[in-house]
């Protein structure tokens, strides 16, 4: 499935979307982050899910 047609992305796929290592991605979703990520996530137990909407849009923004 193409990441186009999903509607929630995990931390990898986002970080792929974004062209930035998940590690980077992570750091600054974390609740001491210095330069906490603008796009905030769906948390679903313990998965990390962004919509791929959100994602586009901020991208667009830039």
């Amino acid at each position: 499935m193409k990441i186009e047609n999903k509607l929630l992305l995990n931390v990898e796929e986002s970080a792929g979307v974004l062209s930035i290592a998940p590690k980077t991605l992570r750091n600054r979703l974390g609740p001491r982050a210095k330069n906490p990520f603008p796009v905030k996530p769906k948390r679903i137990g313990s998965r990390v899910l962004f919509y791929f909407q959100d994602l586009k849009e901020y991208v667009e923004s830039l």
